[in-house]
This record gives structure tokens, C-alpha cells and sequence, in this order.
């Protein structure tokens, strides 16, 4: 049977979850968290996929969210046409949402009980992408993580009912070193959307120019500063132990999953010897389950 347009524009969005960097809702999950995770992702997924210019081609979303097709390449009424899309998610009266992957959200929300400060979150840092093209102090980029990267650990918490203070202050940490793992990777990718991540005090630090950064492979102070930033990402990942030995379960395994996925990854960039601007530097399979095993063990120390 030939799939709908409908079930093709999620499909097309939710098939990139095998390019994370972390598993997004791996096999051992009960069948009802993959589920709700996927639902998750799915928003997250197109949310970032328009803020990036990176959806399907046709404006099959554009024409989803109520949009002219002249619109569909206006990344700023895509979101805020997203919003308003994901207002219909959470409101208890009036039309269901008409984009199918906020539709599938719907139910997950309702039984789950979660609020639509992460997924506005989320919105929020994807219109700042369309504003904002560099960073000048970390504390900006940390900012920036706070609504691009954080509400994914909160929104896991949420959905698995183990949300505490605690427990998101450690996840926010985890997710900020997600974040800046994938902007370390994706170095020359971003430069190519006009966008760097690395924040200006760093570059100055370590004399690096924007042309730098546009040469087909790193100089010794490239390779430093991508040190010195996986350094930082790899110290907010010790945040991940304690979280990981604080739940129980397959929970458990899922967190673990997270933070070996970024610790893989700064094993693949620490490997091309910090040099990110041939392109992304990819984790191996063995070696993200090695660090998996190591965080689980850790886990067990910090109980």
C-alpha cells in the first residue's frame, strides 16, 4: 500500500532519529515510553528541522500548519504557525492539531500530564537561530542551551513520572553537554548556515578567526579550542552517574544510553584528533556501548 502524504511528512521526520547521537527509544523501553518518546522526538525533530531549513521537500508541512506554499520556506511564520499548532495540543476545547505529529503528541501529553513550557522552549531557541549567529560568552551559549537542549531531559523525566529537583538540575547539565557535543561536530556545517556555537571570549582565547573555522581541516589552535570545549562538555557530563544511579529500572539503561552517547562522541572527536571541520566525527557502535557499561558502573558508586 502506497503510504499517505500525511503518514510520509512523519515518517521523513521520524526516521532521523537513527542519526542522534544517543538512542532516542531503544528496544528495552516498555512499548508505551517508546511510544510516548517517539512522539516527543517527533515534535523536537520537526521543530529543529524547521529552524534549519532541513524539511522534506514539497512544503507537505508548510501546507500541514496552514500555510501558503509561498510560506513554507519563512522559517519564522513556520514557527510561529508550530505554535499556534501546539496550542491545539494542550487546549481542551476548539480544533485538534493539524500538523500529524502534534496530532500523535496529543494523546502523549494528555496522559502523561505534561505543559507546554518545553516544547515552547524548544520553539523559542529555533527563533533565536533565526536572530542570533554567534555567541559571545559561554554564558550566552549555556543560555541559549537552556531552551534548545534542556527541556528534552525535563520532558524525559516528565514522561517516565521521576521528575525532581535534583534530578533535572543533573539533566540539565547532561543536555547542555549533548548540545555542545553536537555543535563541536557540526563545526562546519553550522559555519556553512552562518551560525558558529563557539562562543567569541573562547575564539579570542585561543586566536581563532572565522576563517579558521572555514579551512578544510584544523591548525593547532582550532584543535585547542575544540579541546578545551569538549573538556567543558565532558565536566557537564559527570553530572550523569548520580542521575543514571538515582532511578531505577530501564529508566536506568535509557539514561545511561544518553550519557554514554555523549561520551562516545567525545571519544570519536578526541580520536580525529579534535579536528571537526572534515565533518562530524561519528561514535562506533562498540565504543557507545563501552561507555554505557562505564556509566552504569559509575552509577552503581554513586548510590
Amino acid at each position: 500500500m502506497t503510504p499517505t502524504p500525511t503518514a510520509r511528512t512523519g515518517d521523513a521526520t521520524l526516521g532521523k532519529a537513527a542519526d542522534e547521537n544517543f538512542p532516542v527509544a531503544p528496544f528495552f523501553l516498555p512499548r508505551a515510553w517508546r511510544g510516548d518518546l517517539m512522539a516527543v522526538y517527533g515534535f523536537a525533530r520537526l521543530v529543529d528541522d524547521i529552524g534549519d531549513g532541513d524539511l522534506a521537500p514539497g512544503g507537505a508541512d508548510g501546507r500541514h500548519l496552514g500555510l501558503e506554499p509561498e510560506q513554507s520556506d519563512d522559517r519564522l511564520a513556520m514557527l510561529d504557525a508550530l505554535e499556534t499548532d501546539l496550542r491545539r495540543v494542550f487546549a481542551t476545547t476548539g480544533e485538534e492539531p493539524h500538523h500529524p505529529l502534534l496530532r500523535n503528541l496529543r494523546p502523549t501529553a494528555w496522559r502523561r500530564a505534561l505543559t507546554p513550557e518545553p516544547f515552547l522552549g524548544l520553539i523559542e531557541a529555533n527563533r533565536q537561530d533565526q536572530k542570533v549567529r554567534r555567541y559571545g560568552t559561554y554564558a550566552e551559549l549555556a543560555a541559549y542551551c537552556e531552551l534548545s537542549a534542556n527541556p528534552v531531559g525535563r520532558l524525559v523525566l516528565a514522561l517516565t513520572g521521576t521528575t525532581s529537583p535534583e534530578r533535572v538540575r543533573r539533566s540539565d547539565a547532561v543536555c547542555t553537554a549533548l548540545q555542545i557535543v553536537e555543535h563541536l561536530q557540526d563545526v562546519a556545517e553550522d559555519l556553512e548556515r552562518d551560525r558558529i556555537y563557539l562562543p567569541a571570549e573562547d575564539m579570542e582565547r585561543f586566536r581563532v578567526t572565522e576563517a579558521d573555522l572555514a579551512a578544510p581541516s584544523a591548525g593547532a589552535s582550532v584543535r585547542a579550542l575544540i579541546a578545551y570545549e569538549a573538556q567543558r562538555a565532558s565536566d557537564l557530563l559527570d553530572e550523569g552517574p548520580p542521575l543514571v544511579g538515582s532511578v531505577d529500572g530501564r529508566l536506568k539503561l535509557l539514561l545511561a544510553g544518553f550519557v554514554g552517547g555523549g561520551r562516545s562522541a567525545l571519544t570519536a572527536i578526541s580520536a580525529a584528533g579534535f579536528d571537526v571541520l572534515p565533518g562530524p566525527p561519528k561514535a562506533t557502535k562498540p565504543s557507545l556501548l563501552r561507555e554505557v557499561g562505564t556509566v552504569l558502573r559509575r552509577a552503581r558508586g554513586e548510590r
